[in-house]
């Protein structure tokens, strides 16, 4: 492995690929006409490194290689093997400011004319750099125009970066009308995520939250949070979830990894008030990522 990086980001990467690129007379480093970046067939996945724990990491470095996998590339390196670089990584920093850890896979082509990756050319980057956790203060949902595919038209059980150009058009369209997120439907018209993460919306003491129906990813944090709160004696419903449900709902939040816990407090013009069963989701979620260092 190679570490490169300054003292904000830390890159491991395959040293030994890297030079068998150099012997054919390639350039060690990839650029725009690597397949990673023309294809979009880069995976990845992202934890948190935050007041000294590290949650499901494993499952994060888990879902890593199932993405690769299903992308038709092969994982170079076993779970446990990410888990403890990216331990190693966490430990270089001075773990004042929270951390974003990203291991990665891309591969190369097969050959000239082909978009199909080689499995046995296939690359892992560990990243790691300072990011720090946003506060709790709530955010405000638009409705985007764009949606959500299908599993029959795009790997949408992978997380893969050929589908984030969809979630960043539906942010920036939300974003220029005033919001902060966007709420993006599937095919048939219900909801199915925001733009970055899951949703959950609470009505009448009851929490609910899109059924994965094969439009969006099945989160860690979020099956992390369904299992804290049915723990707790909650209940908590997978289901359709339509735009008259989140409309009327008394509590709107949502999980992912970047913010793992946030409300929602605006959905178009409706407002939401920060309520009490988030709270008890961000609460129970805190106390599960401290008990587990």
């Amino acid at each position: 492995m190679i570490l490169a990086g300054g003292a904000r980001e830390l890159v491991f990467e395959d040293l030994d690929l890297a030079r068998r690129q150099v012997d054919r007379g390639e350039p060690a480093h990839d650029g725009p006409p690597h397949p990673a970046a023309w294809l979009g067939s880069s995976v990845f996945d992202g934890a948190r490194a935050f007041e000294g724990v590290m949650p499901d990491i494993d499952a994060h470095c888990q879902r890593v290689n199932d993405s690769a996998a299903r992308m038709g590339m092969k994982p170079t390196m076993q779970t446990d093997e990410i888990v403890a670089l990216a331990r190693e990584g966490v430990r270089r920093f001075d773990g004042k400011t929270a951390l974003y850890v990203k291991p990665m896979y891309w591969g190369e082509a097969e050959g000239p004319g082909t978009i199909m990756p080689d499995p046995d050319s296939t690359r892992f980057c560990l990243c790691l750099f300072e990011a720090a956790m946003p506060e709790p203060t709530g955010f405000s949902l638009g409705v985007s125009r764009f949606r959500r595919p299908t599993l029959e038209t795009m790997p949408t059980d992978v997380k893969t970066g050929a589908l984030y150009p969809n979630n960043a058009r539906a942010l920036a369209d939300a974003q220029a009308r005033g919001f902060g997120n966007a709420i993006v439907l599937d095919m048939l018209g219900n909801v199915a995520e925001t733009a970055t993460s899951n949703l959950f919306i609470v009505k009448d003491g009851v929490i609910v939250t899109p059924a994965p129906n094969g439009s969006f990813l099945n989160g860690i944090t979020r099956q992390r949070t369904i299992a804290l709160l049915r723990q707790e004696g909650r209940t908590v419903l997978e289901q359709r979830v339509t735009m008259d449900d989140l409309l009327q709902a008394d509590e709107v939040f949502c999980t992912g990894n970047y913010g793992k816990i946030q409300p929602c407090t605006r959905v178009e013009e409706r407002k939401c008030p920060i309520g009490p069963i988030y709270r008890k989701a961000r609460e129970l979620y805190w106390a599960f990522s401290h008990d587990r260092r």
